[in-house]
């Protein structure tokens, strides 16, 4: 009999029956509040029935219009919407189908339209699994181990992770820029520097902001030295910061962004915006893909960002994450080393007495939050912080939901 992989591992032994808003109810009956949008990919919630509609009434017209061989109308439509949400200057798309893809696709433009060989990424970054992406990847040994030799040209810098590091923000951010400098001076020669990558929001790292002086030092030597910034917002897009983008927190214009996730509601869509001017100086031939811009994908992205426009999911993110972070760090007990987080993405880092990473509490903590009805994911270098990426229909009820019932875990700890 065929299974699926063994190296395939559930966070959770359930499996799913059907799945409503913040809700997913398992094949026995049991309702589960969904903290993980799969992994942040369902920014409406499960089947929200504006997206459900505008997929099968496209899927009664057109499944598949490969992209470079015919044009469909979702597809034209969405890249004319986007024109309304994505960071002025940026009016040029190209779409794929998962965030690695996106991350391929930036990485190949900034190459061709500097002609230089090197990029920069940021120290816990995560970028995908494909090759280049995963070797761009720093968050955690396990996504690029085992298939060496890995991609050349990737220069690794710190981010401002003050909590690692036993500093103030200002103090990481001084490390950070200091050590940036230093890596442009002895290890890529900004002449071959093609691109700074950049998450506005460690995502696998640990759900760890960026600020304002750092993003804006970066922007300041990427214009001194001709070169790019890329914003990776996979997952930190489309409303999940509390903010249409993650980098709009920070006063800071990127060249590029990177887009999937919360995009499509589930469907697999991924893409990259730049200018025209910049996305044109991809050689012919550079962009395309058999999948990419499906036109069933596009007419649920279309749906998904009406819905969160309409339903003002943006504020709602904003003020349901300050709920929700502020409750978490009301909670927190003595093995709770950190609690951080910018609008619905929130990390609870768990440590030992003596300040170590507690990877064994932190998965204790997930399995009894799963027991009691709560889903939730670690993450981190260790994997030992819980994070929490509820939907951004989530109301303020379901996340005082969610905190009794972290509450309850924590106690039982």
């Amino acid at each position: 009999m065929t299974a699926l992989s063994p190296v395939l591992k559930q966070a959770t032994p359930i499996t799913v029956d059907h799945g409503e808003g913040c809700y997913l109810y398992a094949t026995d009956g049991r309702r589960y509040l969904d903290f993980t949008a799969g992994i942040g990919v369902t920014s409406t919630g499960h089947c929200h029935p504006r997206v459900v509609e505008a997929a099968q009434q496209q899927i009664a017209s057109v499944i598949h219009a490969q992209y470079t061989t015919v044009m469909h109308k979702p597809l034209l439509a969405l890249t004319e919407r986007l024109g309304d949400v994505l960071p002025a200057g940026l009016d040029s798309v190209f779409f794929s189908n998962s965030g690695s893809e996106a991350i391929e696709a930036a990485l190949r433009l900034v190459r061709q339209a500097t002609g230089r060989p090197n990029v920069v990424v940021f120290h816990g970054g995560f970028h995908g699994r494909t090759v280049a992406a995963a070797t761009m990847t720093t968050s955690g040994t396990r996504f690029s181990a085992g298939f060496s030799p890995l991609m050349a040209g990737v220069h690794v810098a710190p981010f401002p992770t003050a909590y690692r590091y036993g500093w103030t923000e200002e103090q990481a951010t001084d490390f950070a820029l200091r050590e940036l400098d230093y890596l442009l001076t002895t290890l890529t020669s900004p002449a071959e520097t093609a691109a700074f990558f950049v998450e506005p929001v460690l995502g696998e790292g640990g759900y760890i902001p960026g600020n304002t002086r750092f993003f804006q030092g970066l922007r300041e030597r990427a214009d001194r030295h001709g070169i790019l910034l890329v914003f990776d917002e996979i997952q930190t897009g489309f409303g999940r910061t509390g903010k249409f983008f993650g980098h709009q927190h920070f006063d800071v214009r990127p060249d590029i962004i990177t887009i999937a996730k919360g995009l499509a509601s589930g469907f697999p869509l991924s893409g990259i915006a730049a200018s025209r001017e910049l996305m044109a100086k991809a050689w012919p031939g550079s962009q395309g893909g058999t999948y990419g811009g499906n036109a069933v994908a596009c007419a649920a992205a279309l749906a998904t960002i009406d819905v969160i426009e309409s339903e003002g999911l943006v504020d709602n993110a904003a003020e349901r994450g300050r709920q929700l972070l502020a409750g978490a760090r009301e909670r927190a007990t003595k093995a709770v080393g950190d609690v951080r987080g910018l609008g619905l993405l929130v990390g609870t880092e768990f440590t030992t007495p003596t300040g170590e990473p507690d990877t064994a509490t932190a998965a204790t903590a997930q399995r009894l939050a799963h027991e009691k009805g709560l889903l939730l994911l670690t993450c981190g270098a260790y994997s030992n912080v819980v994070r929490m990426i509820p939907p951004l229909i989530v109301t303020a009820d379901q996340v005082d939901e969610a905190l009794a019932i972290w509450s309850s875990v924590l106690d039982e700890l």
